[in-house]
């Protein structure tokens, strides 16, 4: 049987073509909804985007048909927009008289579609109050979740293999072992997935090694000596990292992990070593979304270096680490400045990202921290911006979000590594130990 959804504003404000997305079924939108969009269409950022595109795209279908008796759409399905019946909203709880907002007037829409359809009538919003609401009234609520990853199942780009001690030995001949056929790679292993081989006769026999695109599995690369930017790696995880990051052939790597597991750190240095050593790309460029974390404290002074200083300190304080200019008390003041002194030669690169729209970005290893307060509208448009011989290295917590629109399952950095785990030019770390102290280690693990 078709169902009717209703759409609450958040809806579209969330994913603008989310009313062609519901196949053979009609879309009901109330009509506060399109005043809804009408306010939020002189807003700068993502949300005014698309309450924008929202409007246009339904100023494009009223074209094709009466708006409020129906516009048939492709997929097969029906697009309506009602208007809000009076003795219906007069009829809602008195405590939802108080409420001022639209919400009453779209809940009202639902209830009067009830009344008189036999099909089953479904109030799509991301707004967790308005589908409690919602079902308070007897309506079915449901969440807007088309985009949403099941964090249980995330990818962690890492697995175990027991193999007999013949393809272990084959593991470090030239080109490596095949470990599955083409056939079997695609349902059980995945590009760049780092693997554990362990000898099945004896356990305690183990390797490291990367299952390329073709089925081989070759050895993790041994790093330098001296550490990557002097940055040693410190446990199996993050020496995958590094294989991945150090990798020229892989120019999309994620790195998930709780505080303190060395996702930024990591990063900064592998991008160091390929700018200033190898000199394999022309700059570092580091951005992180601008997203506070609790109440903002407003308009900062200065020019944009002083401005984004706040915002950017996390990274500074990394670069402190690897050019060890933490304590700088017995040291003359042009002592090894570290990155001020990249700064000046142009080889290091540190900005918002609010300014990436219409970008090229060629040759240059690009480091997005905080990817995981990023929707997956604005990664689509970060990963777009990169030009030829770039890199991009998406690093955050899904435990730890600060931008309202999004969760652990729609924020941008699950999207993009659910969407590109079988991608031969995408790799995944998910890290799990903590290495910035035994307190924050365990502060990370108990609270």
């Amino acid at each position: 049987m078709k169902k009717i959804y209703v759409l609450d504003t958040n809806v579209l404000l969330h994913d603008p073509n989310a009313m062609l997305r519901f196949e053979d079924n009609e879309v009901l939108l109330p009509i506060t909804v399109i005043e809804e969009l009408d306010r939020f269409k002189k807003r700068p950022e993502e949300t005014g985007r698309n309450a924008r595109q929202t409007s246009r795209m339904l100023d494009s279908l009223r074209k094709q048909g009466s708006i409020t008796t129906g516009i048939s759409l492709e997929n097969g399905g029906q697009l309506k927009v009602a208007l809000c019946d009076r003795e219906t909203l007069k009829a809602l709880p008195v405590e939802l008289m108080t409420n001022e907002g639209g919400d009453n007037a779209i809940l009202a829409v639902a209830l009067e579609a009830k009344q008189h359809c036999e099909c089953p009538v479904v109030m799509v919003s991301k707004d967790t109050n308005m589908r409690i609401k919602a079902d308070t009234l007897g309506l079915t609520a449901e969440d807007y979740e088309t985009d949403k990853i099941d964090v249980d199942e995330l990818y962690t780009g890492m697995g175990e293999v027991l193999v007999s001690a013949e393809q272990m030995s084959a593991l470090f001949q030239p080109g490596g072992t095949e470990l599955v056929s083409q056939e079997t790679l695609a349902g059980k292993f995945f590009p760049n997935q780092a693997l554990t081989l362990i000898d099945v006769n004896n356990p305690s026999h183990t390797a490291l090694a990367i299952i390329r695109s073709n089925g081989h599995l070759t050895p993790l690369p041994k790093l330098p000596y001296n550490g990557v930017s002097r940055i040693q790696a410190r446990n199996r995880e993050q020496q995958f990292a590094f294989s991945l990051l150090l990798d020229d052939s892989v120019p999309l790597v994620t790195l998930v992990g709780k505080a303190g597991t060395g996702k930024t750190l990591l990063a900064i240095a592998a991008g160091l070593q390929k700018v200033t050593e190898e000199k394999r790309y022309t700059r570092l460029l580091i951005s992180r979304p601008v997203v506070p974390m609790g109440k903002d404290i407003g308009y900062l002074p200065g020019d944009m270096t002083e401005k984004l200083t706040p915002w950017m300190q996390p990274l500074y304080d990394n670069f402190d680490l690897i050019f060890n200019t933490q304590d700088t008390t017995d040291k003359p003041a042009h002592w090894r400045r570290g990155h001020e002194d990249l700064l000046e030669m142009g080889l290091l690169q540190i900005e918002a990202l609010t300014y990436i729209r219409g970008r090229t970005i060629p040759r240059q290893f690009f480091v997005i921290d905080e990817a995981q307060n990023l929707t997956p509208h604005e990664v689509k448009t970060i990963l777009t911006r990169a030009g030829e011989g770039t890199k991009i290295v998406l690093t955050g917590d899904t435990a730890q979000i600060d931008n309202p629109y999004v969760d652990a399952a729609s924020n941008g950095l699950t999207y993009v590594i659910e969407r590109f785990r079988n991608d031969p030019l995408a790799g995944h770390i998910t890290l799990y130990q903590g290495e910035r102290s035994d307190l924050a280690a365990r502060a990370a693990n108990l609270l």
